[in-house]
């Protein structure tokens, strides 16, 4: 009998803990803004910084209105190019693409033989599921 008693009586203690958890999910669905961004305002470009990308500024939508946000440096990713956000036009209204970096394309120079793929004259080829890896 005592040991069924410390038993629910651990159970009822734990109870509070087991009742007060929480799952939280978070959906994040562009919405389309009906007023088109006012147009881009005139920024001019800083000079160069080594290391570090210049985003710049746009509108965004926050409480039913565009604020003008400037633009700034970014620090750059090596072998990536910075794409920058933009409004499209979607569904008769706007919607906003956020920022992304992409992978660089580049060609390799005519003749030169890389490591990990093979080069015919015209085009470099990577063997499937190298790139992913960081190896071409």
């Amino acid at each position: 009998m005592r040991l069924s008693s410390t038993l629910l009586a651990c159970a009822l203690a734990a109870a509070p803990f087991c009742a007060s958890a929480q799952v939280s999910i978070n959906i994040n669905v562009p919405s389309i803004v009906a007023v088109a961004p006012p147009a881009p305002r005139y920024e001019p470009v800083p000079p160069a910084r080594v290391g570090y990308v210049w985003v710049p500024g746009v509108w965004q939508y926050r409480h039913d209105a565009y604020a003008w946000q400037q633009g700034y440096w970014q620090p750059a990713r090596p072998d990536y190019v910075y794409a920058p956000g933009r409004w499209v036009r979607a569904e008769g209204g706007w919607r906003w693409v956020e920022p992304e970096w992409k992978a660089a394309k580049y060609k390799e120079p005519k003749g030169h033989r890389h490591d990990h793929g093979d080069y015919d004259g015209d085009h470099y080829h990577c063997p499937p599921g190298q790139a992913k890896k960081g190896r071409c």
